[in-house]
C-alpha cells in the first residue's frame, strides 16, 4: 500500500531527530530519501561511490561521503567517521543495490558474485559495522531494502532473485536476533517502481541473450521491461521515499513495508498458485505488448 499524508504526519510527529546513515545516496530513491529525511530534522549521512552526485545535497546540511559497499576499508571508514562526529548511529538504511538480468547459463559466475556481493555481502557487512554501537546504545533501527523480487520469480532475474530472497532471509533472522537488544529490523519490499532500474535491467538482458538460445524469449521481456519503466504506470519513486521515513520515524515500525505496483497482488498469486501456473503467467506476462 501506498503511505499518505495522514500516515506520513503522523510519522513525522512521533519522531525526535536522529543520526541516519543511508547508501546508494548518489540517485533516484536514495537521493530523494537522503533529502526528505534531512528536511524532517535528521542528521544524515549519504554514502555512495560517485560523491560528485551527491553534492546538491550538502545544500540541506546533508554530509556526503564515499563508500563502496564492496570494500570492506571503505565501509568501515565511513561508519567510523559517522561514529566520531556523532558519537551513535540511529538508523542504517541499506539502500544500494543494482540488478543484473540474463539467463542462468548466460550470466558468468563474476557477474552473479559481483551481485551477490553487493546486494547481500555489502549490506550484511555494514549492518555488523552498526551493531554493536546500537546494541550498546540498546536501541537502533537497520532498514533494509528489499524488493517483491525476494518473494516471487520472473524468468531471467536468477541472481537478482537469488539476492532478495537472501535479503529477506537475512532481515528476518537478524530481526529475531536484535529483539533482546533493543534493535528494529525492517524490510522495505517495493513493486514496481518507475526508476532507471528496470532500463538498465532490460539492457543487461538484451545484451548477455544476443546470439543465445534464450535471445527470443529474453528481447520479449527486456522489451516489456523498457516500456513498463519508461512508460506511464508504474508507481512514482515517492512511495518507496515515503515508506523509508514512515519506517525511520515510526516508534513501532512494521517489519515489512510492501509498496507500488504489483506488491500485493504478485506476491499473493505467487504463494496461492501452484508451479506450474505460475510458470505460464510468467510466459505469457513477457508477451504482453505495452
Amino acid at each position: 500500500m501506498d503511505y499518505g499524508v495522514f500516515d506520513l504526519y503522523l510519522g513525522i510527529m512521533e519522531q525526535t531527530n536522529k543520526v541516519i546513515l543511508i547508501t546508494g545516496a548518489s540517485s533516484g530513491i536514495g537521493f530523494d530519501t537522503a533529502q526528505v529525511l534531512a528536511r524532517q530534522g535528521h542528521k544524515v549521512y549519504a554514502a555512495a561511490r560517485r560523491t560528485e552526485l551527491m553534492e546538491p545535497l550538502k545544500q540541506d546540511g546533508i554530509v556526503t561521503m564515499r563508500m563502496d559497499v564492496t570494500d570492506s576499508q571503505s565501509m568501515a571508514e565511513g561508519v567510523k567517521a559517522v561514529l566520531d562526529a556523532e558519537g551513535r548511529i540511529d538508523v542504517l538504511v541499506n539502500n544500494a543495490g543494482y540488478g543484473y538480468f540474463g539467463a542462468v547459463e548466460n550470466v558468468t559466475m563474476e557477474e552473479a558474485r559481483r551481485q551477490v556481493e553487493v546486494n547481500v555481502f555489502g549490506l550484511a557487512e555494514l549492518c555488523k559495522l552498526v551493531l554493536p554501537t546500537m546494541r550498546a546504545q540498546h536501541s537502533g533501527r537497520i532498514i533494509n531494502t528489499s524488493s517483491i523480487a525476494g518473494k516471487m520469480v520472473m524468468p531471467f532475474g536468477a541472481w537478482y532473485h537469488v539476492s532478495k530472497y537472501s535479503v529477506e532471509a537475512l532481515s528476518d533472522a537478524l530481526r529475531m536476533e536484535m529483539k533482546p537488544f533493543g534493535v528494529d529490523v525492517v524490510m522495505i519490499e517495493p513493486g514496481g517502481i518507475k526508476t532507471d532500474w528496470g532500463i538498465i535491467a532490460a539492457r543487461h538482458l538484451a545484451e548477455s541473450s544476443k546470439g543465445t538460445a534464450y535471445e527470443k524469449e529474453a528481447l520479449m521481456e527486456a522489451d516489456l521491461l523498457h516500456n513498463a519503466y519508461s512508460g506511464k504506470y508504474l508507481s512514482k519513486p515517492r512511495v518507496v521515499t515515503n515508506a523509508i521515513s514512515r519506517a525511520v520515524n515510526s516508534r513501532r515500525p512494521r517489519c515489512r513495508y510492501r509498496i507500488g505496483l504489483f506488491s500485493g497482488s504478485a506476491v499473493f498469486f505467487h504463494a496461492i498458485l501452484p508451479d506450474r501456473w505460475w510458470d505460464g503467467l510468467m510466459h505469457r506476462f513477457m508477451r504482453i505488448k505495452l
